[in-house]
């Protein structure tokens, strides 16, 4: 049986310490007081240690079941969906208007972090009504959003999102789902989606989903690609339900993990829909969900690993191996245990400095989306826009092999369905792929973020990195936090400089260093990160304030990711300076 205890204590140093947050002057941070954040994520971590995580297993081992048309979640999901619902969980950073609570987005990613490493598969049914929701908020008129976003926000009504079609992903240029437009203004919607994850369960009244479709007649390609709205049961204009519409589920997709949430193949035989947004310019609406996802996922990524870190951490302290190479360390026992051996704790160390300096750049990141959506920050927009692939892939990888880490710590009883740490490396590992596989991440941040305004918000990164070095200092105990920081910086802006020398001229030479420089610019993210941690640990410590020992542990963990994984960037600039040649040198057919 495995445990999760929620990272308040983290949480609540990185919105108080590092993010400072209550001098934020961004609209709705003056509520942000440590008394108040303290007291929502203690709550939320209740839920989510003593009623989600302990359903995890359930999840994993039972799967949903679908029985005619109707999918049955594993036991216990519905009851646990309801007391989330019940608490205002589900809408705490969405507008009062529709019955949020309006909170900042940077407050709900701290809990959705919490449910998601509690239960990832649970907290994908709110998650993705979260996301539908807010696309519908931004792209919907007055009587949609009147008519969907009160019950979407409650979560009386669930969403989805409904992309991928069999012969179809990355590419939805190639889509065949069609929209007829009908004389009453809606669509008749017809095709197949595959991979929508919560498409079908019983835990709702309704589900809404926005599916993308080609209306005949219009543009080839993505360009002719529109949204839709197609509730599975259709609305009454006094807001009751009405008929079932015309689509269902067809089958559940067998998977490696996340076994507790319905992914499922969906069927439209010309189901009503209402086009939401402009026609063609679907792609606009949806990648307002798919932008919103994309941070999730990444949050995914991060929370699998914590909770496989906790387990691991457990068990290292607990398990008797060995003895220490210098001398006892457990005397009235038979053997010492495991976390003495300096492979264990170099692994648990590798887990602990990702997890902790990836929370930091996720809410980091989330406080950036509150400065551009509640500030109308243009600058922090596209500073989001940058980071958002660099979010997404390195977090996921990163994560997932921290999940694959922490299984090592357990030796053969990780490789055990017993133990439960096999759940958290498979639930992870789709974290790499939905959303935009990461090698298109890798792609978007070369592509296009990097010369994206003409390289504007990249260099505004290079300075904020810069003028941090030169704020902390290069001298005196930020030195050994900044020196390294420094070097990496540079390494990133090398290979910057090679995309620019060679993007144009040799583009298969820079796009095949792209999975390279995504990771470089996350290590950077994660350099930064521990260095402000460093900064805020060493004045907590010159003042007396806090607990000593906490800020103590924080930049010991510090020096590690400084010296131990932030020299990564130098391998991975080789990488990307030895161009093409080494990965285009193959002819396709010797493959």
């Amino acid at each position: 049986m495995t445990r999760y205890t929620a990272p308040t204590q983290d949480i609540q140093y990185l919105l108080h310490d590092v993010l400072d947050v209550a001098n934020d002057p961004t609209p709705g941070y003056a509520e942000l007081e440590p008394d108040f954040t303290s007291a929502v994520l203690e709550e939320a971590g209740k839920i989510a240690g003593e009623v989600l995580h302990p359903l995890n297993a359930v999840g994993d081992q039972e799967g949903c079941v679908l029985e005619n048309g109707v999918v049955r979640p594993p036991k216990g999901f519905k009851e646990a969906f309801d007391q989330v619902r019940e608490g205002g969980w589900t809408a705490l950073d969405l507008p009062e208007q529709y019955g949020g609570q309006n909170m900042p987005y940077l407050l709900g990613t701290a809990v959705g972090e919490m449910f998601s490493g509690a239960n990832q598969a649970f907290t994908m049914y709110q998650g993705l009504t979260h996301g539908a929701a807010s696309a519908i908020l931004v792209h919907g008129t007055d009587q949609q959003k009147d008519t969907y976003l009160p019950k979407m926000f409650s979560c009386d009504w669930t969403g989805t999102m409904n992309l991928t079609e069999p012969h179809c992903g990355t590419d939805l240029g190639l889509m065949r789902s069609k929209a007829v437009p009908q004389d009453d203004g809606s669509y008749a919607i017809s095709g197949q989606k595959i991979f929508i994850s919560a498409g079908e369960h019983d835990m709702a009244e309704n589900i809404i989903h926005l599916v993308l479709a080609k209306i005949p007649g219009g543009p080839e390609g993505i360009k002719g690609v529109s949204l839709f709205i197609v509730p599975k049961f259709l609305v009454k204009e006094d807001g009751s339900l009405g008929d079932r519409n015309g689509v269902k589920c067809s089958k559940i997709e067998e998977k490696m993990g996340i076994h507790g949430n319905s992914t499922c193949v969906m069927d439209y035989d010309g189901a009503k829909g209402w086009l939401l947004g402009e026609e063609h310019k679907g792609m606009r609406a949806m990648f307002t969900m798919m932008n919103e996802a994309r941070i999730g996922v990444g949050m995914q990524g991060l929370a699998q690993a914590e909770v496989a870190y906790q387990n691991a951490l457990d068990y290292a302290r607990d398990r008797l191996q060995g003895r220490s190479v210098t001398g006892v360390e457990n005397p009235d026992g038979p053997a010492d245990p495991l976390i003495v051996h300096p492979d264990i704790r170099r692994n648990l160390l590798d887990q602990k400095s990702f997890i902790e300096g990836a929370r930091a750049f996720l809410l980091w990141g989330a406080q950036m989306i509150d400065r551009a959506e509640r500030g109308k920050d243009e600058a922090a927009h596209g500073m989001v826009s940058l980071l958002t692939p660099v979010i997404k892939g390195f977090l996921t990888d990163e994560g997932y092999d921290m999940t694959v880490q922490a299984q090592q710590v357990y030796g053969g009883h990780g490789y055990i369905e017993e133990t439960g740490m096999s759940q958290f490396t498979r639930d992870a590992r789709i974290a790499m792929i939905y959303e935009g596989a990461n090698g298109v991440q890798a792609l978007d941040l070369v592509g296009r973020k990097l010369a994206q305004d003409g390289g504007k918000h990249v260099m505004a990164f290079f300075d904020m990195v810069k003028g941090f070095i030169k704020e902390a200092g290069t001298e005196g105990a930020m030195a050994e936090f900044t020196e390294p920081l420094k070097s990496a910086s540079k390494d990133l802006q090398s290979a910057g400089m090679f995309f620019m020398q060679n993007g144009m001229k040799n583009p298969n030479a820079a796009l095949a260093g792209s999975y390279d420089f995504m990771h470089l610019f996350g290590h950077v993210c994660l350099g930064l990160m521990w260095g402000r941690m460093a900064e805020a640990s060493l004045k907590a410590l010159a003042e007396g304030r806090g607990d000593a020992d906490f800020h103590e542990t924080k930049l010991a963990t510090a020096r590690f990711y400084m010296t131990r994984r932030l020299p990564a960037t130098k391998l991975h600039l080789a990488r990307i300076e030895s161009g093409a040649d080494p990965v285009m040198a193959l002819d396709a057919d010797r493959f």
